[in-house]
């Protein structure tokens, strides 16, 4: 019978909190350590993360040397899946906060999503992806966001200016022309919608399977600066 095997215990920098790395049988299940014992992510279930990077990458991998920013490593598999649909010239910028996700994904973790940091397009900021954003204007071909739970599934207040309206301006400005952000989110917002429409995207949200094309629905906005 499968059980959780607690792994590893990370702090979450300026937060107080803690993330727990658990093993379930051949899977991997990162949780908030003292939560409701809900998962954040498993390695079981990542078809929309991959589609998290598939989709904006598709549209701006035929521009030279082009660069995107990630936001949030996860378990790697939105890394993974940008750097499969990217060029050999690209460069990919994961803005991850917490030291501890990385090292996870540098060991045994890593191999589930065919361990994307060993490529050498990736390139690894150990900060908060606000903070990459503000300091490159016009950096980026594309933008991805996975930082927790969405918009309307914050699970840290901390993450709130990143979905506002202040925070879609500073993703305007840190996108090239025509570049795109794509934002996933456990869960469907409407007023999300008009928010990117006022910071100045074009916007349209893509309903994508958690795993495979059944079980729960996940949200991303695919939103191209006009």
């Amino acid at each position: 019978m499968k059980r959780f095997v607690l792994l590893d215990t990370t702090p979450i920098p300026e937060n107080g909190g803690a993330l727990c790395l658990f093993e379930y049988g051949e899977d991997f299940v990162i949780k908030i350590q003292g939560g409701d014992g809900g998962q954040l992510m498993n390695t079981r279930m990542h078809g929309s993360e991959d589609a998290l990077a598939e989709i904006p990458c598709r549209k701006v991998a035929g521009r030279p040397n082009s660069r995107v920013l990630i936001g949030g490593l996860g378990m790697g598999f939105t890394l993974a899946s940008a750097l499969k649909h990217l060029g050999k010239t690209a460069e990919v910028v994961v803005a991850e906060l917490v030291p501890g996700v990385v090292e996870w994904n540098r060991g045994p973790l890593g191999e589930k999503a065919g361990n994307p940091l060993a490529d050498p397009r990736t390139v690894i900021r150990l900060e908060d992806v606000a903070k990459v954003l503000q300091a490159e204007p016009a950096g980026f071909d594309a933008i991805m966001l996975d930082v927790d739970n969405g918009p309307e599934g914050l699970t840290q207040k901390a993450n709130s200016w990143l979905y506002s309206s202040g925070g879609l301006a500073a993703c305007a400005k840190a996108l090239r022309a025509k570049g795109v952000l794509a934002v996933w989110s456990a869960s469907a917002d409407r007023q999300f919608s008009d928010k990117l429409r006022k910071a100045g995207f074009k916007a349209e949200e893509v309903q994508v399977f958690a795993h495979g094309n059944k079980g729960t629905r996940h949200t991303i906005w695919i939103a191209q600066k006009v």
